[in-house]
């Protein structure tokens, strides 16, 4: 069976991709620049997972819609707005929010999978970031499977989240079993050289790997002790 994955370069997509591998999928890798900071840095780690898994370039495809960019609204797509510095403990949702940003990458993925045939779309969202992210939420992807019922010629494709009931520590753990390249990926906001550290996504990375009781193999320029 063939698979499209969504793959940002992080580490959460990049586990979500060994779920494919594992469920014996033909995999078709997408990753989407939507303006974001760090597009650079997380291209490059979407091309190392590429590699990793020996995906041919039949089966890559980057695509752009800046106009997410042109949009704004997020610390993550507009340089005038900061990037927060981490806040585990809070329920709003953060600066880094990207105004509905799944439903346009959803859309993409599951056009390719009427193209090439494939009858799944994994997303590596995770339930723990839905407090900040309500694009997140088991409920969102049950209600996006009906539009793509709806939508579809063929109302067969549905949509994979293997890991958004899993916390971070307990994705570390996955991915070091299904022997995922976690060295590849890149999660933080902000920076493209070293993790700054301090934004949620690196704080929730950080954390995940302190709980697994693993050192996370990326460079930072602080580790707090989350």
């Amino acid at each position: 069976m063939r698979a499209i994955c969504l793959v940002s370069g992080g580490m959460d997509s990049c586990v979500t991709v060994a779920e494919a591998v594992a469920a014996h999928h033909e995999i078709f890798l997408l990753h989407i620049n939507y303006g974001q900071r760090t597009e650079k840095r997380e291209l490059k780690a979407f091309q190392d997972i590429a590699t990793y898994y020996s995906v041919p370039a039949s089966r890559i495809m980057c695509s752009s819609i800046q106009h997410l960019s042109a949009i704004g609204g997020s610390s993550l797509t507009d340089s005038a707005i900061p990037v927060q510095k981490a806040d585990l403990d809070s329920e709003h949702i953060p600066t880094s929010y990207v105004p509905f940003r799944n439903a346009h990458l959803l859309s993409i993925a599951v056009s390719w999978a009427e193209v090439c045939g494939a009858t799944e779309v994994y997303i590596g969202a995770v339930h723990e970031d839905s407090s900040g992210y309500p694009d997140c939420r088991p409920e969102y992807y049950e209600a996006f499977n009906q539009v793509i019922k709806l939508g579809t010629a063929s109302g067969s494709i549905h949509i994979v989240t293997p890991i958004i009931n899993l916390t971070k520590d307990q994705i570390v753990r996955r991915g070091l079993e299904l022997g995922a390249p976690l060295d590849l990926t890149w999660s933080c906001y902000q920076n493209e050289q070293e993790a700054c550290g301090v934004c949620d996504s690196c704080a929730l990375r950080l954390r995940g790997f302190k709980h697994a009781g693993v050192t996370d193999p990326l460079p930072y320029v602080s580790r707090p002790d989350y």
